[in-house]
């Protein structure tokens, strides 16, 4: 029998702005799905990174369940209800449909899942971002699987160098799910031509040529194309598996010591080093900066394991150095040039509304 991971996360209310959600807020959520589970998930954990609030849970339903996503969905309406109650900002935000239509996808919240057939040892990491959105994932996913700089196993594995299939996602695409697949080695300068926009083209999934399994999941929900307007940034989610056929952990964790801009921080409109944190850390400077965590697990027989924090080793407070360093010196440019997200991601504030007026007070000089 197969083994479902899922992962549904949004921000459902925070303290203080946008810093944490309460201890009522996550024990809400917790109470819900613990009352709620049963024939319904095999195992789940809840944690926060930043002001967002994460059910990773393991079953048997596959992916798009509904009675997974439902349950899910109610659980962060329970939590709504409890921020609304406490009067903490932003409650439901992310929560963008009235009713419960099958699944979560396109209702707001982020969401990856993964669907296999258990290994002897079944490892993974389930990273969660606050404070950007999915292109986030787009270089470390492309330096995890096309890159021998950082995955070793491409040049010391004989199965991970026969390459891996990206499935990349055109975001702006709001019709349907419009999607192209990629392979590694042959078309790694294909897959970095659109990576490298990461505020259209995102990796949806990565696939091994050798077992045609899925290696890796990420969120592709883009808020302003559902809403229709800025409600905050999306704040993605990635499962990835790792080992034996797959790139090993600290492979897949090796792109994160660079800190690579990224969209986010302020009101989302900014660029800011993508810095990685220990579990259930908090948000600050200039709402942000943009943060990533990365819980590692095992599962077997559904059963998760405790989660070993991947970012709470001391090399990562060198690096967290090092992407303070970065912040700081973007953040010095204000609204100024790359410091701030370019017109076309800024169309739904009052960016546009202050240009609008002002092309009326243009004069062409003949």
């Amino acid at each position: 029998m197969k083994t479902t991971l899922s992962v549904i996360k949004a921000d459902i209310g925070s303290i203080g702005g946008h810093i944490k959600p309460s201890q009522s807020l996550l024990e809400s959520v917790q109470n819900h799905i613990k009352a709620k589970s049963k024939g319904i998930l095999t195992d789940y954990k809840i944690t926060h990174t930043g002001d967002d609030i994460a059910i990773l849970s393991t079953h048997t339903g596959g992916p798009l369940n509904e009675k997974v996503h439902k349950l899910c969905w109610d659980a962060l309406l329970a939590g709504t209800k409890t921020a609304r109650e406490q009067g903490l900002y932003g409650a439901g935000q992310d929560l963008l449909k009235d009713s419960f239509s099958g699944n979560v996808k396109g209702m707001g919240p982020a969401i990856a899942e993964l669907e296999f057939e258990e290994r002897k040892a079944e490892p993974f990491l389930f990273f969660a971002a606050d404070k950007t959105d999915p292109g986030a994932f787009n270089l470390p996913a492309y330096l995890t699987f096309c890159d021998p700089m950082h995955n070793a196993g491409l040049l010391l594995s004989s199965n991970l160098k026969k390459g891996f299939t990206f499935r990349i996602m055109d975001v702006n695409y709001t019709e349907a799910d419009k999607i192209i697949e990629l392979n590694t080695p042959e078309e790694i300068y294909d897959i970095a031509v659109l990576l490298r926009d990461t505020e259209r083209y995102i990796v949806e999934g990565v696939y091994s040529r050798v077992t045609g399994e899925q290696v890796a999941a990420v969120s592709t929900t883009r808020l302003h194309n559902i809403a229709g307007k800025y409600t905050g940034k999306d704040d993605p989610v990635m499962l990835v598996r790792t080992q034996k056929d797959f790139p090993a952990t600290g492979e897949v964790l090796s792109p994160y010591t660079i800190g690579a801009f990224v969209a986010g921080f302020m009101r989302g409109s900014h660029n800011g080093p993508l810095m990685p944190v220990k579990q259930n850390s908090d948000i600050s400077f200039f709402d942000g900066p943009p943060v990533v965590s990365a819980a590692a697990y095992c599962v077997h027989d559904g059963k998760l394991t405790e989660a070993a924090d991947a970012f709470a080793h001391p090399y990562w407070d060198y690096v967290r150095t090092q992407v303070s360093r970065k912040a700081q010196e973007m953040r010095r440019q204000g609204f100024f040039g790359p410091a701030m997200l370019p017109m076309s991601e800024l169309e739904y504030g009052g960016v546009v509304e202050v240009l609008q007026e002002l092309d009326k007070r243009f004069i062409i000089k003949k």
